[in-house]
């Protein structure tokens, strides 16, 4: 059977939050299929496993707790409609302005000279 990839649903500065877990970020890049390891992989209960062949998303994230980055598949992300920014200390590096009412950040593009 022929793999298709199709477009993925969210895109790079947008903030979204986990459909499950209690935590929210800034994606930060995009993989159209899943792209980590077969560690990672493996140590997701079997039953909540999301399909290898759907995007997955690099996030900048935050709990009430602490900044990470976090690894998610599209199934398992909502948009965050907050209207806050995501306070992890790298998007400032990454991105520009916050936009409360599009709920997502300006891209910064890196002077190539």
């Amino acid at each position: 059977m022929e793999k298709v990839n199709r477009a993925a649903k969210f895109a790079i500065g947008q903030v979204v939050k986990h459909r499950v877990y209690p935590f929210r970020g800034v994606i930060f890049d995009v993989d159209p299929t899943f792209d980590n390891t077969e560690e990672w992989w493996e140590a997701i209960p079997e039953e909540v496993r999301p399909h290898r062949d759907q995007p997955f998303y690099h996030l900048f994230a935050e709990n009430e707790e602490t900044e990470y980055v976090a690894y998610v598949s599209e199934q398992n992300l909502l948009h965050d409609d907050s209207g806050e920014p995501v306070r992890h200390p790298q998007v400032n590096e990454f991105f520009g302005a916050f936009d409360k009412d599009r709920g997502s950040y300006d891209m910064v593009i890196a002077n190539t000279h």
